[in-house]
This record gives C-alpha cells, sequence and structure tokens, in this order.
C-alpha cells in the first residue's frame, strides 16, 4: 500500500502545492482542515480516493490525533499573520506546531517537515516571529529528525503579497508601503512545496533549510517590479515605522470596536516584523542543499498578475497572439 502523509492546513495556499507533489509522487494524503468542506478542490491532486480533506483543529490533541492516525510522515503548514479570536499567535504557530509533532512521536510517525519562516526568532520585537520560533523549537523537542523549512515571502498565483499590492494599485495613483527599504527574498511556491518533497522522500541532511529565491530585493523595488508588469504609473510611498505604528494601532481599535467584522489591513505586529531583512543567513542551509534551481519572479508573476493590468485579459490574449506572430 502506499505511504500516507497527513498535512496539516493542507489547502492553504503552501499545503495545496504540498498536497499536490506528494499525490504526485505515488502517496496517499490527508488534508488535515478547519473546514473540509471548503478544501474540496484538492480530490483532483490524485486518483480517486488519494486525496481527501479531513476536519481538523490544531488546537485539539484528539483531532490533531485523529488527522495522523496511520501516518507515514505529517507536514505542518499552519500559520496565521494576524491573531484571531482563539487563533492566536501562541495557540496556533507555537502550541499547534508542538501539538503535531509530540502527537506525531507518541504514534511513531516516521518524519515530518515544519514551515515555519526565515523571521523566525526566539528575541524578536514581533510576536510572529517570537512564536514562529516556539514553534520550531516545540517540534524539534519532540521529532529531532525532523525537517524546518524556513521561506522569505512566498510568492505564486495565490499569493497574499504580490496579488494585494497588485490590487491596491487600482485604488488611486499612491502605493503605500511600510518598510520600503526592507530586503526580502521572495521563493516559488512550488519551490517551497519541492523542498518539502525532498525532506519526506529522499535522505537529506535533517535541520533547518532557509528557502529563498536567486533575487534579493527591497520592499520598494520588489514594488516597482510588480508595478512595471501590470503596466501601471504608481508613486511608492514609503511610510515611516512611527506613523505605520500610530496607523495600524488605530485599524486594530476599528477591528475591536466592529466586533471582527472589519480586519486591520496592517496590525502593529506586521509593522515590527517589517523591521528586519527577511532573506537567507550566510552559511544556512538552502534550497541548493535540496537539490533544488530556485525559480526567478520575472519567469512566473506576469502569468497572475496580467488580469491587474488596465486592461486585464485582453492585455494577455494581445500578448499571445503578438508572440504567435513572432
Amino acid at each position: 500500500m502506499s505511504k500516507l502523509v497527513t498535512i496539516y492546513g493542507g489547502s492553504g495556499f503552501v499545503g495545496r502545492y504540498i498536497a499536490r507533489r506528494m499525490a504526485k509522487a505515488g502517496w496517499r494524503v490527508r488534508v488535515a482542515v478547519r473546514r473540509p468542506n471548503e478544501a474540496m478542490f484538492v480530490k483532483p491532486y490524485g486518483v480517486v480516493g488519494q486525496v481527501e480533506p479531513i476536519l481538523c483543529n490544531i488546537r485539539d490533541d484528539a483531532s490533531v490525533a485523529q488527522a495522523m492516525a496511520g501516518a507515514d510522515a505529517v507536514v505542518n503548514c499552519v500559520g496565521i499573520l494576524a491573531a484571531h479570536g482563539k487563533n492566536t499567535f501562541d495557540t496556533v504557530q507555537a502550541e499547534g506546531a508542538e501539538r503535531v509533532a509530540r502527537l506525531a512521536a507518541e504514534h511513531g510517525v516516521a518524519q515530518m517537515a515544519h514551515i515555519s519562516s526565515i523571521g523566525a526568532d526566539a528575541d524578536s520585537e514581533s510576536e510572529y516571529a517570537r512564536t514562529k520560533a516556539a514553534g520550531e523549537a516545540g517540534v524539534l523537542a519532540h521529532m529531532p529528525d525532523a525537517v524546518i523549512l524556513r521561506p522569505s515571502i512566498v510568492f505564486g498565483a495565490e499569493d497574499g503579497f504580490f496579488n494585494r499590492f497588485a490590487g491596491m494599485s487600482r485604488l488611486g495613483p499612491v502605493l503605500p508601503v511600510v518598510g520600503a527599504d526592507t530586503l526580502f527574498q521572495p521563493v516559488y511556491v512550488d519551490d517551497v512545496a519541492k523542498a518539502a518533497e525532498v525532506a519526506l522522500t529522499t535522505n537529506v541532511t535533517t535541520g533547518v533549510y532557509e528557502l529563498g529565491g536567486p533575487d534579493v530585493q527591497s520592499f520598494r523595488d520588489l514594488m516597482a517590479m510588480m508595478l512595471g508588469i501590470i503596466r501601471r504609473r504608481r508613486l511608492v510611498l514609503n511610510i515611516p515605522f512611527f506613523a505605520a505604528n500610530i496607523m495600524a494601532f488605530g485599524m486594530e481599535v476599528g477591528q475591536i470596536l466592529s466586533l471582527g467584522l472589519v480586519r486591520a489591513p496592517v496590525t502593529r505586529d506586521q509593522v515590527r516584523s517589517l523591521r528586519s531583512d527577511n532573506v537567507v543567513a550566510d552559511g544556512a542551509m538552502g534550497l541548493a542543499d535540496l537539490g533544488i534551481d530556485p525559480v526567478a519572479m520575472p519567469s512566473v508573476l506576469p502569468d497572475y498578475l496580467w488580469r491587474f493590468r488596465p486592461s486585464g485579459q485582453y492585455d494577455a490574449i494581445k500578448e499571445s497572439a503578438k508572440n504567435l506572430r513572432a
């Protein structure tokens, strides 16, 4: 019988790519999510019955244990960018990751891959970064042979980064950003998925891998590249950290007063995170150590950002016709 992998958060942006790759590699895939009825799109990733979404609450021992019953490997992709209700940074990114690893060890699961973040740092001012580090520590305490994958900003068709700012560019002549000089090393989502696949299907060195693409650019330069792709001329306006912190506080108050109906587009914790560069550290193991040649942004971004151009699909059609004539 084929091996079985349980992917916690397997319908999310990164998780769905891991699920697709593991199915293609011949594994049975169990996609553990909060709302399996909204994850049915993963079923066609394999043959009938090969990929199945199931209900799981990362905050509950019994639910997590049930989801991994009989699994040969587990992958934890669960993470949040902002706390909401019971899903706090601590309960999801620290306690949740530790719970998956602890129960995996108790149930004799042989392998584990954990998706973290390059920004993980126990001493960071950001709660996001601190809980990412706590999650890693919890994983390694119970599954010392686990592979930790720390990607920089992840890009791809469903990403919440380039799509978000490309959408914002439609609203006016100014594109505001916080931390315009902060450096990033964006990595293609399928490269992250391939790293998880390699970690589970080959004999790799265990430990922490920092995943970044071939290019390191500032936030401002990334926005300039994105604007060039979508053919919009906008002023990229840097909002100073002190001003951004005040704005974020006001937005968080608005979210509380609206009982969560209005979500803060940026939080104070995200502002704190943006103070630090998000690039692969010197000497860190990375994609090359996993035998992966990273995909560059220019070869992928136009494929999904074209819809933000002033003429949208018509620009894409004209380009296709032009390429055919050439």
